[in-house]
């Protein structure tokens, strides 16, 4: 018997560290979508499932008694697939979920429900760091107009999906003053984001309010129904009361 980590966050980093600490058994997954990813405290696979089957296949095989997933919240597909399937399998399954980020003092932030939103809220002039992950960019219709600045972990080998601005390789976290330089030099207008919640990559929000500019940020998709906890102490205790 023992855990799958569904990982792929800086949460999911420190609940490995904490269950390899407690020598709970657990085997982590990432999903691969970083080249280089930081290694994990557990034994660790990379890649896919195989879909729905090849999950199930997997969860039999290796003896999975328990299931938490920390995954980012935009990875909504895959969270739902997970729970749906150990819901049928009766496999116990927990969602760790981040709270998301609310708007304070300062903030100038508009909401959006879709990606194609941001066109209507950006001016056509507008520079723009864009803070959502490169999955998700044929979805921000309607931005061809702007100059675009696009931060990914990996330098990508596709070409720039726009005419104007560049990829912007690093690797987080970043420092505030990192945040603020950046965008001042890139003479930054709009900051768009997804609202994934979290204390680090809260930064380039705090950076934005420190400037004056505006934040587009994206609503969080509608997560699986189920149990959540949202601290790396719950879902070691939980992971612990399941195995």
């Amino acid at each position: 018997m023992r855990l799958l980590l569904l990982a792929g966050t800086t949460e999911a980093r420190l609940i490995a560290g904490a269950l390899a600490a407690a020598r709970l058994p657990a085997i982590a997954s990432l999903a691969g979508a970083t080249r280089t990813p930081e290694p994990l405290a557990l034994p660790t696979r990379i890649g896919g499932f195989g879909g729905a089957e090849g999950f199930e296949r997997f969860l039999r095989t290796n003896a999975i008694s328990a299931v938490l997933d920390a995954t980012h919240p935009f990875a909504v597909a895959i969270s739902l697939r997970t729970a749906a399937i150990c819901q049928a399998q009766g496999v116990p399954f927990v969602q760790f979920l981040r709270p998301a980020w609310t708007p304070g003092d300062g903030d100038a932030w508009t909401f959006l429900n879709t990606e194609a939103d941001a066109a209507r809220h950006i001016p056509d002039t507008a520079r723009i760091l864009m803070a959502t992950g490169r999955q998700s960019l044929d979805r921000f219709a309607g931005l061809s107009g702007r100059t675009v600045f696009v931060r990914v972990v990996d330098p990508p080998r596709d070409p720039f999906p726009w005419p104007h601005g560049q990829w912007l390789p690093g690797r987080p976290p970043f420092t505030l003053t990192e945040e603020c330089d950046l965008l001042m030099r890139l003479r930054i207008d709009w900051l768009v984001v997804r609202n994934s919640g979290g204390s680090s990559s809260r930064i380039k929000l705090d950076a934005a309010r420190d400037l004056g500019l505006p934040v587009a940020v994206l609503r969080r998709p509608q997560q699986p129904e189920g149990p959540k906890v949202s601290t790396v102490s719950a879902a070691v205790a939980w992971a612990r009361a399941h195995l």
